[in-house]
């Protein structure tokens, strides 16, 4: 899953900065694991691949498009007081992860 989610985070044009603090990582470790794969992830970061997963998913049913998905979270958004998906989520906390992750969900009509 760590894979996967940093081909997202490609996709999503994330910095590496940006990266880490999605997962909750410092940015030497997020480059390592980057570079040669995850070592041992806990709860926390299992919890957060999960969800940021979840958000890929979730966009991937709203948006036809996958390039308006990748978008879409950079993109201002009422929802968020005008901030974007992004910003939201770079609050660094696994409770920001799960708004974004709420938020998609309601709007494709899953729990």
């Amino acid at each position: 899953m760590f894979r996967a989610v940093v081909r997202l985070f490609g996709h999503w044009g994330l910095t590496d900065e940006q990266a880490a603090t999605l997962l909750d990582l410092g940015l030497r470790s997020y480059r390592r694991w980057k570079a040669g794969g995850p070592g041992r992830i806990g709860r926390d970061g299992k919890a957060r691949l999960s969800n940021l997963m979840g958000i890929h998913k979730a966009l991937r049913i709203v948006f036809n498009e996958p390039a308006r998905g990748y978008r879409w979270i950079k993109a201002p958004n009422d929802a968020f007081g005008g901030r974007s998906a992004l910003d939201v989520m770079l609050g660094g906390e696994l409770t920001d992860l799960m708004r974004v992750r709420r938020y998609l969900d309601a709007e494709r009509g899953g729990w």
